[in-house]
């Protein structure tokens, strides 16, 4: 017997309530899987998050462009995408479907249509058929691990915004980020597990569960020297090592607690300046036995941390050149997720070298943190 496809994913980006419910009504009675989203940046956390094998993508919304989205979506996704748009000018058409777009649909629109239009799409091969390429099967799997890895979708906390991105080189690496919720704020981490393919991606899912499992202990400092003991013996057994940022927010007191082991690239952003955050020991995995010191700071309202992979020094030809434009592309943003994109695109259009991350935690311009 053949398997059983999987479900397909589409992801719906449309800022008007009715026309976002019509959409997912008319797509799961397509048999997609669908999830929604008002914002272009919740959109694409969502496409980054799981994937997705449809987009419809209106052009006006309420944070950015329909066409931003579609060459940011464009840099890490091939999913179909499907404009769905009242700006029905042929200017605006054209301009959209060379952005990346597959499809144009014009508001308003009829289900029979919209239904017609999805279906062709998918008629359409991505790309052409071509010979099976050796080790093609690994990378597809460790590109599959490694998406996993990263949450599921935004997480919302109040006084606070909360951003990231990954994007993985064109052999797949370690890189991953993770957050959750706690009941003081938020648990994250930014790790780069040494190594490309179906290895390194198994290790850094190691990593995540294994500092998953230590979210209950207290005290950061004892919480992440259990966490190394337990990850240096399968390090060990696998020869590698994995740089990790590690950290809880208590979001009422506007305080980071971190352990860097190795990353270094961890980046204050307060007043108009960046400065980076004190390691606290090697890579775990590294040398064996190490200990790890942690350190926190104080986040004001308009301050923010920023923790991005050893991808983006690929660009710069020195450290303080990398901070530099850091500094200079976050001031051009309103939105940690912006700040997160804006940083992927500094590393260039293809992360062909090494994977690329970026998590931002900024304490909002002027708000009060919770009671």
């Amino acid at each position: 017997m053949p398997e059983p496809q999987s479900t397909r994913r589409a992801v719906i980006v449309e800022d008007n309530d009715d026309i976002r419910g019509l959409l997912v009504q008319i797509i799961a009675g397509q048999g997609f899987e669908t999830v929604e989203a008002a914002t272009g940046s919740e959109g694409l956390a969502l496409v980054r998050a799981g994937g997705a094998d449809l987009i419809t993508l209106d052009l006006n919304l309420p944070d950015m462009d329909g066409i931003e989205v579609c060459r940011r979506v464009r840099e890490f996704s091939d999913a179909y995408l499907l404009m769905i748009t009242a700006r029905a000018d042929e200017l605006h058409r054209l301009e959209g479907l060379e952005t990346g777009a597959d499809d144009y649909i014009s508001k308003p629109f009829s289900p029979r249509e919209l239904a017609a239009r999805i279906t062709a799409l998918f008629r359409r091969p991505r790309t052409q058929p071509s010979a099976v390429v050796p080790g093609e099967d690994e990378q597809r799997r460790a590109a599959e691990v490694q998406r996993s890895l990263l949450p599921s979708e935004p997480l919302l906390l109040e006084g606070y915004e909360i951003g990231g991105n990954c994007r993985p080189a064109r052999s797949v690496g370690g890189d991953f980020f993770d957050w959750y919720p706690t009941p003081d704020g938020l648990q994250l981490t930014l790790a780069d597990a040494m190594g490309k393919g179906m290895g390194a991606a198994l290790i850094a899912a190691t990593v995540r569960a294994v500092l998953r499992s230590s979210a209950s202990q207290a005290d950061l400092d004892a919480a992440f020297r259990a966490a190394g003991r337990e990850l240096e013996r399968d390090l060990e057994q696998s020869g590698s090592f994995a740089t990790v940022f590690h950290a809880r927010l208590d979001a009422r007191r506007g305080r980071l607690d971190y352990v860097d082991a190795g990353h270094g690239l961890g980046l204050y952003l307060g007043d108009g300046k960046v400065s980076r955050l004190p390691s606290g020991g090697p890579p775990v995995g590294a040398l064996p036995g190490s200990t790890w010191r942690s350190n926190s700071v104080e986040l004001a309202p308009g301050e923010a941390v920023l923790i991005a992979s050893d991808g983006l020094l690929d660009a710069f030809d020195s450290v303080p050149e990398a901070v530099a434009a850091v500094r200079e592309a976050v001031a051009q943003e309103s939105t940690a997720q912006g700040a997160c994109d804006a940083v992927l695109r500094l590393a260039g259009p293809d992360a062909a070298a090494d994977d690329v991350t970026a998590v931002m935690v900024r304490r909002a311009d002027g708000g009060s943190a919770p009671a």
